[in-house]
């Protein structure tokens, strides 16, 4: 351990205590930035209907790609953060921070204008019909002003939680979360502006949250920052790059399972009894319902980034251990609340988000509760995954993060599509969360064997 660890409560305090302090700010922040869709989904389907409800299903891949890079940028540096603090580096700890707020800002603007000039293409080649386009692009062509701060705000609450500051982490999320809930009714029913109230309303909260990201930098504790720090350094960009690429290939991974079952759903809906626009609308509520529990998971995990960041840069390979084994604890008792919440509420789920015909309701359940068959093992796969990320281990992360969705998932759908129809789409997800788990364990077994060599420390 470094000179510095005997005063580091990373290095000292409880591991359960840690773990409490970092990842419930981090939950309520996460479950919350997640709400941002929800509330949308729930306000659209009373509001414009479920072909609003299959929209923004269409025009969410943009979210979930500005994401992708926004935690590309921002884990990667929140996890490169810990590990050089660990080893005593506080002048390349510094400009990573600042390499990080600058490059999600240049990010953020570049979607917008990409957004912006190629919205109509986007949403088509999303897998946007005939009567949904319009909406579509209303929504992603107003929404796509509030990137540059949604990268702000997703890319640099890591490394505020990393600084030891995860309440004020989850007060910027929660922030614009409430900002937005308050005024999607005013928009979309007091001044009648329909999925524009959306997107509007979205973008407003994005902004209030990001700002105060952007208001931390006058905060940071760690290190004191200079004007040098925030100068692109492509050195310090790849090796953030190298650590974020877990949670990159987690949202690309998602954006992709996305677009295929919206053109999967689009293509082959029409064949079925249920069309193409419900189970599009269907699929997009359900990979929403999913992202809150994720959100916990992934809360649960960002709590625990620092705790093994920090040690397992000092190699203190104890305290890793611990950590990890309480966050899959913790995560085990979620997953099972969240599957058992699923499976015997989904027709009442189902039901928030409006209702057009009894073919809405009836797919929605079925798809629901099989889509969710085996999500009792998804908390301890998605904390695994991420877990390889924070010690350092980038290719291992990354691996996993591919296989599930892309290797496993996305051919599951299609055969299924192909051989069962649209009907039985959701049964692509148990077969993959099943396989991708089994693989997951067999690495985290493999990789807590070999900490005790020095050269896996490195």
């Amino acid at each position: 351990m470094s000179k510095n660890d005997n005063k580091q409560p990373l290095a000292t305090q409880p591991i359960p205590k840690l773990i409490r302090q970092f990842a419930i700010p981090a939950i309520i922040a996460n479950v919350v930035n997640a709400l941002y869709n929800i509330v949308d989904q729930i306000f659209i389907g009373n509001g414009v209907g479920y072909l609003g409800n299959a929209a923004t299903n269409i025009a969410f891949p943009i979210t979930t790609i500005s994401l992708a890079l926004a935690l590309l940028i921002g884990v990667g540096a929140a996890s490169n953060f810990n590990l050089e603090m660990g080893r005593g580096n506080k002048e390349l700890a510094k400009k990573i921070v600042g390499n990080n707020y600058t490059s999600l800002v240049l990010t953020g603007l570049v979607l917008m204008a990409i957004t912006l000039i190629f919205v109509k293409p986007l949403m088509l080649a999303f897998g946007a019909t005939a009567k949904t386009l319009d909406y579509a692009v209303t929504y992603a062509s107003i929404t796509a002003y509030g990137l540059p701060f949604l990268m702000l705000s997703s890319g640099g609450n890591p490394l505020i939680r990393s600084d030891g500051s995860p309440r004020y982490s989850m007060t910027a999320v929660l922030s614009g979360a409430i900002v937005n809930t308050i005024l999607d009714p005013i928009f979309i029913f007091g001044f009648g502006w329909g999925m524009a109230g959306a997107a509007w309303a979205t973008v407003i909260g994005q902004v209030v949250s990001g700002i105060m990201v952007l208001n931390y930098l006058r905060r940071f504790k760690q290190v004191p920052l200079d004007k040098e720090d925030f100068k692109i350094k492509w050195t310090i960009l790849l090796g953030m790059a190298a650590l974020g690429l877990t949670a990159m290939f987690n949202q690309i991974s998602a954006t992709i399972v996305q677009l295929v079952t919206n053109n999967l759903l689009n293509n082959y809906g029409p064949k079925s009894a249920y069309g193409a626009d419900i189970p599009i609308a269907i699929a997009g509520i359900t990979a929403k319902l999913n992202m809150i529990f994720t959100s916990v998971i992934l809360g649960l995990t960002q709590g625990a980034q620092p705790i093994l960041g920090f040690n397992f840069g000092a190699k203190n390979i104890a305290r890793v251990k611990e950590a990890y084994i309480e966050v899959i604890k913790f995560a085990t008792i979620v997953s099972l609340l969240a599957w058992g919440l699923f499976q015997l509420f989904a027709p009442q789920i189902i039901q928030i988000f409006g209702s057009a015909n009894g073919l809405y309701l009836s797919y929605g359940v079925k798809y629901l509760r099989g889509f969710m068959a085996l999500l009792f093992l998804n908390g301890m796969q998605i904390n695994s995954t991420t877990f390889f990320s924070s010690i350092g281990k980038a290719r291992t992360g990354a691996f996993l993060a591919i296989i599930k969705q892309l290797l496993l998932l996305v051919p599951f759908s299609i055969i299924i599509v192909l051989t069962m129809g649209v009907g039985n789409i959701m049964y692509a997800a148990p077969i993959a969360d099943f396989l991708s788990w089994a693989i997951t364990m067999l690495l985290i077994w493999h990789s807590f064997k070999r900490m005790t060599h020095t050269k896996y420390l490195d």
